[in-house]
């Protein structure tokens, strides 16, 4: 069986961490969000790839979520003497990692291609393509009328102020990076994890082409990352009514209903299955809760029996 998984940041990583260990070696692709991809201290930050690498390498720090487990932080606290702002904590090795990415990224290779390299060298198995070798960044419209990089909103002003608009700059003139489409085209079957729909996997729906290649898939299914009326982590229930959209299981289905044909929602909201059957979808209910790496798997095991 081939897999093709939509994916970013914990949520989206802790169900590959389980379709990683279900799906044969080599079969599964992650398709990763990478509208927060970022310059800080010089070097280009992507944190939705790094988080989804370190994961599925198992060398993540799970007690952060992000990271890599023991990293230290010295550069860090030793550019702060300098006066440097360093809100953004960056680990020794994960600064090492993005060293090498931003290397070569200015000697002219694509972040596709150094996702593989980074990959290769983690001695990952499941293949991770990078949404777009374009630079597709999230900007955050507050309130308060300010334009904030996506960083700038989420890790800095810790998702606090009140926002008025999600954007996706530049994403019309994008592409999927090479391999997006034919993943999901030759894929089995194609999960969107249960991530941030509004940016972690909103981005890479916004791509030209990615949205109608779901639309002719026979075989798509979504995971809640809505519970009980909030997300597990991150903003969610902040950024999902920008777009109009209701804080609800029910409510993430209906951004998926054009292309979706099953939603996992938590056993803890089934009396949202008619709701979400009224979409046109099947539905499904489920522990989706993954505490550690049996509830991951678990949770991967009843999605590739759908």
């Amino acid at each position: 069986m081939k897999v093709a998984a939509l994916a970013g940041g914990v949520g989206g990583s802790k169900l590959l961490v389980g379709l990683d260990k279900e799906v044969p070696r080599g079969e599964l692709t992650a398709i990763v969000n990478t509208g927060d991809d970022a310059i800080i201290y010089g070097v280009h930050v992507s944190p939705d790839v790094d988080i989804v690498s370190y994961w599925l390498s198992r060398i993540n720090d799970k007690e952060r979520g992000w990271g890599i487990k023991g990293d230290t932080f010295e550069t860090v606290d030793a550019l702060a003497r300098f006066g440097i702002e360093t809100w953004f904590r960056l680990g020794d090795r994960d600064l090492a990692t993005c060293l090498y990415r931003t290397q070569q990224l200015r000697a002219g290779a694509t972040l596709s291609s150094v996702t593989d390299d980074i990959r290769n060298a983690l001695g990952i198995a499941t293949k991770i393509i990078p949404m777009s070798d374009t630079r597709v960044p999230t900007r955050i419209v507050t309130e308060d009328g300010r334009t904030l990089d996506f960083q700038d909103y989420f890790v800095k002003e810790q998702h606090k102020p009140p926002v008025k608009e999600v954007r996706f700059s530049g994403i019309a003139d994008a592409k999927p990076a090479p391999g997006v489409l034919d993943a999901i085209r030759r894929a089995d079957k194609v999960i969107l994890c249960p991530s941030n729909p509004v940016v972690s996997i909103g981005p890479i729906l916004a791509l030209p082409e990615v949205r109608d290649t779901l639309r002719a898939h026979p075989s798509v299914i979504a995971v809640t990352p809505i519970v009980r009326g909030a997300p597990l982590k991150g903003p969610a229930d902040k950024l999902l009514p920008t777009i109009g959209a209701e804080v609800s299981a029910a409510g993430v289905a209906k951004l998926y209903k054009d292309f979706c044909d099953v939603f996992v929602l938590d056993e803890r909201d089934a009396d949202e299955v008619p709701l979400i059957e009224g979409y046109g979808m099947r539905a499904e209910t489920c522990n989706t809760i993954m505490m550690d790496n049996s509830a991951s798997e678990a949770l991967a095991r009843k999605l590739l029996e759908l």
